[in-house]
């Protein structure tokens, strides 16, 4: 019995936590806001884990895994940063976050269904990533006094773009030794950026590292997917 009760455990803090995101941010505490966010990201890693380690893999898991991704990743990080400051942006920031939230029941969906047809590589940003990104980008800026409406519609647009990727069909590495070619120049490109990131946030280093680590995941898949389309164009 303990065996089962541990992963769904796990897996239920993960919801637990992004409903206390949720909860902070409606508050206005958007530290907290963020922070709940990537520790649900640690209950998330867990799950799986402690179900593969205990051999209790099962259907029920992995729906309610997606469940509680969805409210975590999806829905938490959209609040966030609507309470950030898309709010500031009226109806365009009520659509961007909406959009944001959709995409990742999207990808979480299309993960579900292509289980046994993907392999070796991510189609798509995970959902966890892209909940991520925003949470860690919301700790730097605040962190840094940034208030990203002073820079026009860079954040709204920026946010869309994660939100798209998580649908998309780039090819994102699962670090898991098989799959897609990871191109030199894409691991060059990754390391300048994650250097340049901790250099623009030096003074908060930590949330710097943060955004750093995310951040340049989701780019490097761009990049590495523009290589192997030229590469099998050539």
């Amino acid at each position: 019995m303990y065996r089962r009760l541990i992963p769904n455990a796990c897996t239920s803090s993960n919801l637990l936590f992004g409903m206390c995101s949720i909860l902070s941010t409606l508050h206005g505490n958007l530290f907290w806001g963020a922070m709940f966010i990537l520790i649900a990201l640690v209950a998330d890693g867990l799950d799986g884990r402690t179900a593969r380690y205990f051999g209790v893999t099962s259907e029920l898991g992995k729906e309610m895994d997606s469940l509680c991704d969805l409210g975590s990743f999806g829905i938490a990080p959209a609040f966030l940063a609507y309470v950030f400051c898309l709010d500031s942006y009226g109806y365009m920031g009520w659509a961007v976050a909406i959009f944001f939230a959709l995409c990742g029941m999207w990808r979480l969906a299309r993960f579900n269904v292509n289980t046994d047809v993907v392999h070796g590589y991510f189609m798509g940003l995970a959902i966890p990533a892209g909940g991520c990104i925003i949470a860690t980008t919301t700790l730097l800026f605040t962190a840094l006094g940034i208030r990203p409406e002073d820079y026009g519609l860079v954040y709204p647009a920026a946010m869309a773009i994660v939100a798209y990727l998580m649908v998309s069909h780039v090819h994102y590495p699962d670090f898991k030794g098989k799959g897609e070619t990871l191109y030199g120049i894409s691991k060059a490109f990754a390391v300048l950026m994650f250097l340049g990131i901790l250099f623009f946030g030096r003074e908060a280093l930590w949330q710097a590292l943060l955004v750093a680590v995310f951040s340049t995941y989701a780019l490097f898949g761009i990049v590495n997917s523009l290589f192997a389309l030229i590469s099998r164009n050539e």
